[in-house]
């Protein structure tokens, strides 16, 4: 199993009362931590893109944070987390450059995750009087199969659709190297993990639940990409699952640091905008919050698997449990109102102490399977 980071912007307003640019420190900091992950020998990290999400995420223009970080960094892949595809947010054939643009600058390192946006807040910005927020998965349909078209066709034939058109074109820059990069598909419903398997996809798993819920709709994924029919150069057989995660020199302070970490305004913040999600049962709605999580809860978090936190030795038996439950990837979304210096310290202690012990491979795996598909032409 390997390792990445998940990064958003998250900013929020406990932190800007206290700190006028609490906006730019944030984004700032993000990127030390991105550098920090490569440094420590995590092979992901992972942007956001999202619109509107006030303290939920501030990370719009990922393109341009992804750009930056292909300089500042050395191994670790860069990933859309999402690029939003639908035409009325970024017309596709200017994804399908960014991509490729992204790719040069980090000389392939570049991973193109796409999806359909967070919510009802966020999707009706850009498709005012839509009613079915199901009606982007209409758009993404029609489109994602044609950016390997644009990538890899020498003239790219053109597209005429119900959703958006393009005259045949010659689109630039292609990919660097052989084939394109890896691609994955932002799923939370185990159809949309399924549908993904069947077009090659990886799937970026940014719902947060426990390993044994997830153990199954990991089996189903790997059985059905068994018989995908991928729309790319190549199937990518990958699912990243997320996990916020704290790892301190010792239990106690890793709990302590989890319960100040504002974990109850993330999550209410989490179902205010994917407004998509079913509702859990106690949760209340917007702008009510739960309640502060306490040492107590945070323990109970842990021992639901519901949260990777504690010393080393505990948290690396923590990360076994999803390599046992299936998963290629493990991302920790750690910049969760925890302060900067302990969010650096949970990375170098997982790359001291973690990784070494689960992840050996020095080779990514989507770096494969691309190779394999340069390789057969």
């Amino acid at each position: 199993m390997e390792f990445g980071i998940f990064v958003q912007g998250y900013v929020p307003d406990d932190r800007r009362a206290v700190d006028p640019e609490a906006e730019h420190h944030a984004l700032m900091e993000e990127t030390e931590y991105v550098i920090q992950a490569d440094q420590s020998g995590f092979k992901y990290a992972w942007a956001s893109e999202h619109h509107f999400l006030e303290q939920y995420s501030h990370l719009s223009a990922n393109d341009v944070f992804l750009g930056y970080l292909a300089h500042a960094t050395e191994r670790i892949h860069l990933g859309s987390g999402i690029f939003n595809p639908l035409a009325p947010v970024n017309h596709p054939v200017k994804v399908a450059e960014k991509v490729a643009m992204l790719d040069h600058l980090s000389e392939g390192r570049f991973e193109f995750g796409s999806g359909r946006g967070a919510g009802s807040h966020e999707i009706l910005g850009f498709m005012p009087g839509i009613t079915d927020m199901n009606h982007t998965k209409e758009i993404w349909e029609e489109t994602i199969a044609e950016f390997p078209k644009m990538w890899l066709q020498e003239e790219y034939p053109g597209f005429q659709g119900k959703h958006w058109s393009l005259p045949p074109r010659k689109i630039f820059p292609k990919p660097y190297g052989a084939s394109h990069p890896g691609m994955w598909y932002a799923a939370g419903s185990p159809s949309s993990y399924a549908m993904a398997a069947k077009k090659g996809l990886g799937v970026l798993g940014f719902s947060i639940q426990k390993v044994s819920d997830m153990e199954w709709v990991l089996e189903q994924y790997k059985t059905a990409i068994q018989e995908a029919e991928p729309i790319g150069d190549f199937v990518n057989d990958n699912v990243m699952v997320t996990s916020t995660a704290i790892c301190a020199p010792t239990h106690e302070e890793a709990v302590r640091i989890a319960a100040g970490a504002g974990l109850n305004r993330l999550q209410s913040l989490l179902f205010r905008y994917h407004d998509t999600f079913p509702l859990p049962e106690g949760m209340p709605r917007w702008p009510e919050m739960l309640p502060d999580f306490t040492e107590e809860i945070i323990e109970l978090l842990i021992q639901d698997e519901l949260m990777i936190c504690g010393d080393p030795d505990e948290v690396l038996q923590q990360c076994k449990r999803w390599e046992q439950a299936g998963a290629d990837q493990l991302s920790f979304g750690i910049p969760i109102g925890v302060k900067s210096e302990d969010v650096l310290q949970t990375i170098r202690l997982v790359g001291e102490h973690v990784i070494p012990k689960i992840d050996s491979d020095p080779v990514h795996r989507t770096t494969r399977f691309r190779q394999a598909a340069g390789a057969g032409k």
